[in-house]
């Protein structure tokens, strides 16, 4: 059947009526847009025209969903650092403005992931679970929110809590040459803060894939990526990418923070920052300065690592602990980049080539190094243990130099080379191996007393390793008042010394036997 004429015309006829009204009811939204173009295109840079209302450090699009960040803003035209892949970019491409900052995801979901400075995943475990974005540059805490450095963190590396303690809220430098294990005490650090309630971020900027590739495995073989984010910006990543690198991975440790918890903060390396924001400077045309480096290249380390903090109760109690590392040439901490953060830093750890070359691991050079929050950072265990042990120390490297010479030596010189000796062989320790807080202890005062004197020094590495294990059978009152004691007591002394002497027992040279008088023909 077909339908009537009259009422397929009716059909039409509201049909019609419905699109004009709609048509008539219909307003077309205006966004204001400002849109510019490029100028020129140069390695890790854009100049870009016609955005007379860009801010500094303001987000730009450009095509292929490319970023920029805009840091020359002149009368004329606006130098963009470029944040990814920009092979495709030519001069005369349209440029927009975004209206707002850099920011980067935070939140609990990225707990075990691997991203890069944008956020974007890198280990091919699907998309970033966040919560929210937070702007990479933020304003430190003010002085009034912040807590003293008192409570220590452990890192597990003998030489270091003895000597050269860390605290929640302080930022050390580790700085030494080229491998001489300025990495792996990190890692180190970062392994054994597992089940102590402490988050980590590991920001790696300018590494090869595969030494980036080493420790994201390092840190999955012994489960601290449960608690670990890493950050990374490789070397063959753009120089912005390497610039923004350490101010996201900041910003992503401080959502922790402010959330209460305690959090680890690792920078490996700033050197190759600052080589970045070198170039970047150059080619920006930024007057150069000291070795080429721009004027404000303290600034940009000073206002990334004031960040780290131990936060006021009232702010939620909680911690940032940053350990920026950097690389010196043929061990000259004079120089330029080294002084500046040093000087910026509450202390450093030096790693000495001469040490590393002997087989001293960790090669971390007492005498050079320095922890400026010192006992107030460490329990009172370990100042009572620990005391006299860099003194002790020091005695012997001047000693041990002093008798390179062929001097005759007396008896006391002696024993004092003797018993650094001793001192140096416990103080190694093998890489991703950290030691626990009793068994410092017990090996630390065991050196105190001398007890390992008397050892030879071929068989040190297992007499230290009987100790470590003898460390097990102290009693639970009496390693419970470690945590908690404000010294040590005579009586928890005696007994720590008794199970370190009994382990000890199996490696005392034996008393030669006096022979028998002969019998005269």
């Amino acid at each position: 059947m077909t339908a009537a004429p009259e009422s397929l015309l009716s059909v039409f006829e509201n049909a019609f009526a419905e699109i004009c009204r709609t048509r008539e009811n219909f307003t077309a939204p205006f966004v204001p847009r400002e849109a510019g173009t490029i100028t020129s295109v140069s390695t890790g840079i854009a100049r870009v025209s016609g955005l007379p209302g860009v801010g500094f450090e303001e987000l730009v699009r450009f095509p292929g969903n490319v970023f920029g960040i805009a840091f020359n803003v002149d009368e004329d035209e606006t130098g963009v650092v470029l944040l990814g892949d920009y092979w495709h970019l030519q001069a005369g491409d349209e440029v927009e403005r975004s209206g707002r900052v850099m920011d980067v995801a935070v939140g609990e979901g990225l707990l075990g992931r691997v991203i890069d400075p944008l956020g974007r995943p890198l280990d091919g475990s699907g998309p970033v679970d966040a919560v929210e974005r937070k702007p990479i540059e933020r304003p430190a805490a003010a002085i009034m929110d912040r807590a003293p450095v008192t409570v220590p963190l452990q890192t597990g590396i003998k030489v270091i809590d003895a000597v050269i303690p860390i605290g929640h809220g302080q930022r050390e430098l580790i700085l030494g040459d080229r491998q001489t294990g300025k990495t792996a005490i990190a890692l180190d650090t970062i392994l054994n803060q597992r089940g102590k309630n402490v988050l980590c971020v590991y920001c790696a900027i300018g590494q090869r894939a595969s030494a980036v590739a080493k420790a994201v495995a390092i840190l999955r073989e012994k489960g601290a990526m449960d608690y670990t984010v890493v950050v990374v910006a490789g070397g063959n990543d753009p120089p912005g990418l390497a610039y923004i690198a350490p101010y996201a991975a900041t910003s992503i440790a401080e959502y922790f923070m402010e959330a209460g918890h305690d959090v680890l903060i690792v920078y490996d390396d700033l050197t190759q920052h600052a080589r970045a924001y070198r170039e970047l400077s150059l080619l920006l045309r930024r007057p150069p300065g000291r070795e080429a480096f721009p004027g404000d290249i303290f600034y940009i380390h000073s206002r990334l690592l004031e960040r780290a903090t131990h936060l006021s109760k009232e702010r939620g109690g909680g911690s940032l602990t940053a350990l920026p590392i950097i690389e010196t040439e043929a061990q000259n901490i004079s120089a330029y980049i080294p002084t500046n953060l040093i000087s910026i830093t509450d202390g450093q750890i030096y790693l000495s080539p001469a040490l590393f070359e002997l087989g001293v691991l960790p090669a971390v050079d007492v005498g050079k190094s320095v922890s400026r929050v010192g006992g107030k950072a460490q329990r009172a265990v370990y100042r009572a243990v620990a005391g006299d042990l860099k003194l002790a120390y020091a005695q012997f490297e001047e000693l041990e130099t002093f008798a390179r010479f062929g001097a005759r030596l007396d008896d006391a010189t002696r024993k004092s080379i003797e018993h650094g000796r001793r001192i140096r062989a416990c103080l190694k320790q093998p890489e991703f191996s950290p030691v626990p807080v009793p068994a410092q202890i017990v090996i630390l005062l065991a050196l105190i007393e001398k007890l390992f004197d008397p050892v030879p020094i071929k068989r040190m590495k297992e007499a230290e390793h009987a100790v470590h294990e003898a460390a097990a059978t102290i009693p639970a009152e009496v390693s419970g008042r470690f945590e908690t004691a404000d010294k040590l007591s005579d009586e928890d002394r005696k007994a720590i010394i008794e199970i370190a002497r009994q382990a000890l027992t199996p490696f005392q040279p034996k008393p030669e036997a006096k022979a028998a008088p002969k019998e005269k023909p």
